[in-house]
């Protein structure tokens, strides 16, 4: 397994609202920072950068080529439909070969799980909307009635896509795709996958990943990961959705008991399981979460839900590790020393 990865959030609007930002202050300082620490003490060789605004994308990628670390460039505009998409990607292809030029190591990514996350491909006007039509056979039979296959239409659009890309980027290309999602994967250099192990998947895990490995090319587990509570490792990707965002401030949807031995635990098992099939790489989902901070009264504490390897703080507020705005889960340690390891290479 070659590359031994992250992800890193400059910002993404996922909430359906401008306001709603994933990280609202982006420090260069702080991202320098982080991006030292990401290399010499995660012991990572590669990092995906995501999010909307191509300047910060820029910036945080150069600040990782400047460490060494392999980028894959991953552009995130939540809810823009085809119109808004194309364009979006073309500015930012410019943007990566720009960096390529000088740092060879830059992978482009063209979308995430657009099902998802771009409008028009199924029906529903926000990222949540379209997850709920997932969740329902009948809108997602209505949706493909009106519509017509998701799949196809993904495929359309990503060929338009590739081709844009292609055009202003030189370097190697893939996809972040969703395990619902069949993806003409002859448009891509490399298989890109968000591969979350949970209680649903769990007995078909291995079954599933293998069948990427039919198109005869490298194989990449785009994201992965857990939250840090009890029964986290059950819900994968949906670990997240124990937060009421409609209470001020934001709770819990109940009671839950922090756990981060779960997190570690479950990155480790499936780093071994993606090194045994022998993936190209792995990128854990993810570094740090502002708008997830932690909290000492468990009702409140946000980071509970959080997928990130470090815990924040609300406002910035008590960390104490190498004078960042966090401080380090067990996962950051688990990780470290697993990244580490000189066996991990072979």
């Amino acid at each position: 397994m070659n590359r031994k990865g992250i992800n890193y959030d400059i910002g993404t609007f996922t909430r359906g609202q401008e306001s709603a930002s994933s990280r609202d202050i982006l420090d260069p300082t702080i991202v320098e920072r982080e991006m030292q620490i990401i290399n010499n003490d995660l012991h990572c060789n590669a990092v995906r950068i995501s999010g909307q605004d191509v300047a910060r994308l820029a910036t945080a990628s150069e600040y990782a080529l400047q460490q060494g670390l392999e980028v894959w460039f991953s552009p995130a505009f939540v809810d823009a439909n085809e119109s808004e998409m194309l364009p979006y990607f073309v500015e930012c292809a410019k943007a990566a070969e720009k960096l390529r030029l000088q740092y060879p190591k830059v992978v482009f990514v063209a979308g995430c799980e657009l099902t998802f996350f771009m409008k028009g491909l199924v029906d529903g006007d926000t990222a949540f909307d379209r997850i709920n039509t997932f969740m329902k056979p009948w809108r997602l039979l209505k949706s493909t009635v009106t519509k017509g296959p998701f799949n196809r239409r993904l495929n359309a659009f990503l060929a338009k896509a590739t081709k844009a890309v292609r055009e202003n980027f030189q370097g190697q290309l893939t996809y972040a795709s969703g395990p619902w999602e069949e993806v003409d994967w002859a448009l891509f250099d490399i298989v890109g996958i968000d591969y979350y192990r949970e209680i649903h998947n769990k007995g078909s895990y291995l079954q599933k990943l293998r069948a990427y490995f039919k198109h005869g090319k490298p194989v990449v587990i785009t994201e992965f990961g857990c939250c840090t509570y009890q029964g986290a490792e059950e819900k994968g990707g949906y670990g997240w959705a124990i937060i009421d965002r409609s209470k001020t401030p934001s709770q819990l949807k109940g009671e839950y008991v922090r756990d981060e031995g779960v997190q570690a635990n479950y990155l480790v098992e499936l780093l071994d399981v993606f090194k045994a099939e022998k993936v190209e790489g792995a990128f854990v989902f993810t570094f740090v979460s502002p708008t997830y901070p932690y909290n000492e009264k468990p009702l409140y504490d946000l980071d509970m839900a959080s997928y990130s390897v470090v815990k924040t703080y609300p406002e910035q507020m008590g960390a104490t590790y190498c004078e960042m705005p966090w401080e380090t889960k067990q996962s950051f340690v688990a990780l470290a020393n697993y990244y580490a390891r000189k066996i991990y290479e072979s």
